[in-house]
C-alpha cells in the first residue's frame, strides 16, 4: 500500500533565537492526521489517508509546510516510508518521490539512519561510506555483527517491511509554555514568541473541530527582577464568536497587548485555551441547510421544481417489500405519501446492488464468476410480488420473485450476492448475480 510520509525535524529551527518543541508541533501536526509520532528528535506525520480530504498532496503540502515553517521548523521532507522521509531531512532533500526511492537513499550518507549511525565507526572501517554500500554487505553478516535494529531500520527506510509506531494523543485542554531567548522589556514584544503559541492553539482547535471563544496569555517575569514585580502577570483575550482563526486571535492579542505596560523584563510565556466551544461544520451540499437559510427543505425543492418543470425534481421514499430492488421507490418531489418502513430481508445486505441482475454461466451445477464461486452462506428464500403487475405490450404480468439468495466468495471479485431462481416446472434453475459486498 502506498503511503506518504512527511518528516519534521525539530532541533533546526529557521530562526535560531526560539527553540522548536517537538511535543507541541507533534499536537498542532494531529488536525492533518491521527498518525502522528515523535522520532529522534522529529515529528512524522502519515498522511496518505488525508490528501483527499484537504484537497490533494499540493493543498496539503501547502498548509504543512507553511504552519510547520511558523513553528520554527526549517528542516521539512516527504517520502514513502518514515524513516526515508526523515533521513531525507536531515540532508535537506525535500520530495522523497522525485526519484525511485532506492537510487534516492543509496546515495545518502550511512549517518542519516540512527540505527545504522551507531555502528559508524565499524561500517567506517568497512569501507562503507553511504547507505548503498552498506546494503551490498551479506546480510547474514551483518545480522551476526551488529544488532537486529541496523537490519530493521534499513529494510524499513527502503520499504522492505512494515512501520510502527506509538502515535501521539490530542490532550483535552491546551497548554503550552515558550522560553523566550532573552528579555522582553515591552509587551508588544512578546508577540514575537506568542505568535508561535498561537499556531500551536490553532492546531489543536481544528484537530478537535472545536473553537476557542477566550483564551489567556501569561508571561513570567525574568529572575532578576525587582520584588515589586510580582511573579508576572496575564491577559485574557474573548472573542465575539468561537474561532481557530491565527491572524484574528493574532490582532486581538496585538492590540490588547499594546495597552499593557511590562513591571519587569519577561522570560517565559505561557498560552492556555480556556474557554473551548465545537464548531458547527457549515453544510457543503448544493441543496440549502435549513439551519444556514431559515428556509425549509420542501420550499426550496418546490422552487427548483417549479425552474426544472413538474416531476423533475423526484425523492425516494421507502415501500414495505420483502424484495430489495422494491424497497423504495422515487415519486415527484410535491406528491405526499405517509412514511413507510422498509421489510428487513433476513440475510446480510450487500453494499452496492445491480440496477439488472447479471445471469452466470454454469459448470457441473456451479455458478461461474471470474471463476468457480464459493457458496458461504444460504439459502435465504425470498417470496413475494404477487400483487404487483406492470403493463408492457405482452399486456399485464405479476412480477413474481421466487429466489435463493447466497453469499458466494469469488477469489477475484470477493464477496458476491447471488441468487438462484426457482422455477415451477422443476428445470434446471439459473444463477444470478446481484450485489456486491464492501
Amino acid at each position: 500500500m502506498s503511503a506518504h510520509w512527511v518528516a519534521l525535524l525539530t532541533d533546526v529551527a529557521s530562526d535560531s533565537s526560539l527553540p522548536t518543541d517537538s511535543a507541541g508541533i507533534a499536537v498542532w501536526a494531529l488536525q492533518y492526521t491521527n498518525r502522528v509520532a515523535q522520532v529522534d528528535q522529529a515529528v512524522l506525520l502519515e498522511v496518505e489517508q488525508s490528501l483527499r480530504l484537504f484537497g490533494g498532496e499540493d493543498v496539503l503540502r501547502g498548509l504543512i509546510e507553511d504552519g510547520a515553517g511558523e513553528l520554527g521548523v526549517s528542516s521539512l521532507a516527504w517520502a514513502p516510508t518514515s524513516l526515508a522521509a526523515l533521513a531525507f531531512a536531515r540532508v535537506g532533500i525535500p520530495d522523497g518521490f522525485a526519484e525511485p526511492l532506492p537510487k534516492l537513499l543509496d546515495r545518502l550518507p550511512f549517518e542519516t539512519l540512527e540505527a545504522v549511525a551507531k555502528h559508524g565507526a565499524t561500517l567506517a572501517r568497512l569501507g562503507c561510506k553511504t547507505l548503498a554500500d552498506v546494503r551490498r554487505l551479506p546480510r547474514g553478516g551483518i545480522s551476526r555483527r551488529f544488532d537486529s535494529e541496523l537490519l530493521l531500520a534499513m529494510d524499513q527506510a527502503y520499504g522492505l517491511r512494515p512501520e510502527s509506531y506509538r502515535w501521539a494523543t490530542l490532550p483535552e485542554t491546551f497548554s503550552a509554555r515558550l522560553e523566550l531567548p532573552g528579555r522582553v522589556d515591552n509587551a508588544v514584544g512578546l508577540m514575537f514568541g506568542a505568535r508561535r503559541l498561537l499556531v500551536q492553539m490553532s492546531g489543536w482547535l481544528a484537530a478537535r473541530h472545536c473553537g476557542v471563544t477566550a483564551f489567556t496569555l501569561e508571561w513570567c517575569h525574568d529572575t532578576m527582577r525587582s520584588k515589586d514585580a510580582g511573579d508576572g502577570g496575564e491577559l485574557i483575550i474573548r472573542t465575539a464568536q468561537a474561532t481557530q482563526n491565527v491572524e484574528h486571535l493574532s490582532r486581538l492579542l496585538s492590540e490588547n497587548l499594546a495597552k499593557v505596560t511590562l513591571k519587569a523584563p519577561a522570560g517565559d510565556l505561557v498560552l492556555s485555551a480556556t474557554e473551548v466551544t465545537p464548531i458547527v461544520e457549515e453544510s457543503r451540499s448544493l441543496i440549502p441547510d435549513d439551519r444556514a437559510t431559515g428556509e425549509a427543505i420542501d420550499l426550496v425543492l418546490e422552487r427548483i421544481e417549479a425552474r426544472l418543470g413538474k416531476g423533475r425534481v423526484l425523492r425516494p421514499v421507502l415501500t414495505e417489500d420483502h424484495r430489495l430492488e422494491f424497497m423504495h421507490r422515487w415519486q415527484p418531489a410535491n406528491e405526499k405519501r405517509p412514511p413507510a418502513k422498509a421489510k428487513q430481508v433476513p440475510g446480510p445486505q450487500p453494499t452496492w446492488m445491480l440496477r439488472t441482475p447479471l445471469r452466470l454461466d454454469v459448470s457441473n451445477d456451479q455458478p461461474l464468476y471470474q471463476g468457480p464461486l464459493q457458496l458461504l452462506l444460504g439459502p435465504e428464500r425470498i417470496e413475494g410480488g404477487w400483487w404487483h403487475r406492470v403493463k408492457d405490450s405482452n399486456g399485464q404480468r405479476n412480477l413474481v420473485t421466487v429466489r435463493d439468495y447466497w453469499v458466494a466468495l469469488s477469489p477475484f471479485a470477493g464477496a458476491l450476492w447471488i441468487f438462484q431462481q426457482r422455477l415451477p416446472d422443476d428445470a434446471k434453475a439459473s444463477w444470478y448475480l446481484h450485489g456486491l459486498f464492501a
